[in-house]
């Protein structure tokens, strides 16, 4: 049935070269720009004076949301260059309609600025009437404001209706819903759930927390850009890091504690899936996939990761890195009260926190320290972690402070993030594609999944320390990115000083670009970093690239292997070859 809304109904919008709209979407909980679920769209323009711009949307989205009768919901824009994203709050039962009473309310904004026709608005609104009738769920409103009432979470798509999370749930067909005055509500809660965004280490940070929660006796599980995982079983394999990944895992019968990894597409695409969480993560902000939903700057991006504030509970903690100037900055921006986390232990924002009484988490004498009150906490020597490569790997060093923060708020032992950090290796199976290390032929070689500037440097920083006869790094990359962007990677990793550079194609990740423009952007980026073109080599895939590395490679040798596509076969290729037995550091994940 929603597949079906979804296309009942087409609402003419004026165009032109001045004004181009985006596609509507569906918004199912808080996001950017509204605390609540509804719809949004970008709209890029030119030639128009934004405050105009901006006047007419809000003029015409109250006239709107007036005429079909959600007098209670509100408007809301964020201007950009070039454009202005809009949004509406909707009922949470009407979210395909709140896409329409959206568009509707655009045609006329449209039509106003480009000196159009405007449509008849009370036939617009009889088309919406007839839209929002199909759709209405009064069974599923009144469970929804039932579960709101009561601080309880509630988790709604297509199929079904959860309240609660995990273990303490419950979940009914969407058209078998009961009445709320029928539930056991005594038997429904909610479980200690983190959230974790960033740009880079959100994927281990997250890791690090379950293993924490694992160490506590916690059934645990999170979902990120890899998988949902509820204890050693992986429910699913994909990019989960948006609501669908987090209804499957707080649906889990046998969760106990669960942890969500949330990526800038999902938060802008579809909101925060959840209003519960106890505490929320954000490890660093830097440039990446900037360009899309009106986000140009590293600022904006900051904000998108800031809105995970949305999904805690009223009291929730936030948990922000002060070593990060995009973070402290937004932090100062929106006056927040946060607990932080630092690689030092006398930066302004830890000592602020541990005089206010605030959660900090900080190094110092090498070793990993928690304190809230007037007694700090010795979590684990740096030297006995194993990710952190001795200290050189510092931004895991920032990411298992991250971690232990979260896992204090959720109420975990010092004592078993102690154990945790000490027990977790970037291998395969603890922290797939973070710097996991291989032997072969007497060289060491490391797969990565950096794929910005900032998570390289990251990495090519932490191998620097490394000693290394020769050094070998692959480089690849897909095609939506801008030219700028890939010539940053290309710069990154030529700051580890390679010896020689693999570069490979990446068939079926062009997006748009011809084959080989990619491979010529990061050849004359290597040149230009003075790489010798006789020791740049090309593969026509990051697999065939990785054979050769392997063949070339000798006793004392080190290769990082930035690997993009054909993780799996890569993994296979190296193992079969024989895994070392210690694995040293793990690195920087996707957004």
């Amino acid at each position: 049935m929603s597949d079906d809304i979804a296309d009942s109904l087409q609402v003419p919008i004026a165009a032109s070269d001045a004004l181009r709209t985006g596609d509507a979407r569906r918004l199912t909980g808080p996001g950017l720009m509204q605390t609540a679920a509804g719809a949004a769209l970008e709209a890029e323009y030119a030639g128009f004076a934004p405050t105009r711009v901006a006047a007419l949307w809000h003029h015409h989205a109250r006239r709107v949301l007036d005429g079909v009768g959600w007098h209670a919901q509100t408007s809301a824009h964020r201007d950009f260059a070039g454009g202005i994203s809009v949004a509406i709050t909707a009922p949470t039962d009407q979210l395909y309609s709140a896409t329409f009473v959206l568009q509707t309310a655009w045609h006329f904004v449209a039509a106003d600025l480009l000196w159009q026709p405007r449509g008849d608005l009370a036939g617009m609104l009889a088309d919406l009437g007839r839209v929002m009738t199909r759709e209405a769920n009064p069974s599923l409103l009144a469970l929804t404001m039932a579960g709101e009432a009561r601080g309880v979470e509630v988790l709604a798509d297509e199929d079904f209706v959860t309240l609660g999370h995990g273990n303490r749930a419950k979940s009914w067909g969407l058209a078998d819903l009961p009445d709320p005055e029928a539930i056991d509500w005594i038997s429904i809660s909610n479980l200690p759930v983190g959230l974790i965004t960033g740009t880079n280490g959100k994927t281990t940070t997250t890791r690090l927390a379950m293993a924490m929660a694992i160490a506590a006796g916690k059934i645990a599980g999170l979902t990120s850009t890899d998988m949902v995982r509820v204890g050693d079983e992986i429910i699913e394999k994909g990019d989960f890091s948006g609501p669908g990944g987090a209804r499957m895992l707080l649906r889990n019968p046998r969760l106990e504690m669960g942890f969500l990894e949330l990526a800038r597409g999902g938060i802008l695409r579809r909101g925060l899936p959840v209003r519960q969480a106890l505490a929320a993560v954000v490890t660093n902000v830097a440039a990446d996939h900037l360009g899309e939903y009106g986000i140009n700057t590293v600022a904006d991006l900051a904000q998108v990761k800031f809105a995970i504030r949305h999904g805690l509970r009223a009291g929730g903690t936030m948990i922000l890195n002060a070593d990060d100037p995009p973070v402290v900055a937004e932090a100062a921006r929106l006056g927040l009260n946060a607990a932080w986390f630092s690689l030092d232990a006398d930066a302004p924002q830890i000592n602020a926190a541990r005089d206010s009484g605030r959660l900090a988490g900080f190094l110092r004498d090498g070793a990993l320290w928690l304190q809230q009150g007037d007694t700090p906490q010795r979590i684990v020597a740096v030297a006995d972690v194993p990710i952190a490569m001795g200290g050189a790997a510092r931004y895991n060093l920032s990411n298992a402070l991250a971690a232990a923060c979260l896992a204090h708020t959720l109420g975990i032992s010092v004592a078993a993030m102690g154990a945790a950090l000490a027990a977790f290796h970037s291998d395969p199976k603890d922290n797939p594609g973070r710097l996991n290390e291989f032997a072969h032929n007497g060289a060491r070689l490391f797969v990565d999944f950096a794929h910005n500037p900032h998570s390289i440097a990251a990495v090519t920083g932490a191998l620097a320390a490394i000693p290394a006869k020769r050094r070998f790094v692959t480089l690849a990359h897909a095609g939506d990115r801008s030219d700028d962007d890939i010539r940053g990677l290309a710069r990154g990793a030529c700051a580890l000083g390679p010896d020689w550079v693999m570069i490979s194609e990446l068939p079926g990740y062009l997006r748009g670009r011809e084959p080989g423009d990619i491979p010529a952007l990061l050849l004359a980026e290597c040149l230009a970093q003075g790489i010798p073109a006789d020791r740049i080599l090309q593969a026509d895939t990051p697999s065939q690239g990785v054979a050769r590395i392997m063949g070339l490679v000798q006793p004392g040798d080190l290769a990082l292997l930035l690997v993009h596509s054909e993780r799996d076969k890569v993994f296979a290729m190296l193992s079969g070859q024989g895994a070392s037995g210690q694995f040293q550091s793990s690195g920087s994940e996707n957004t």
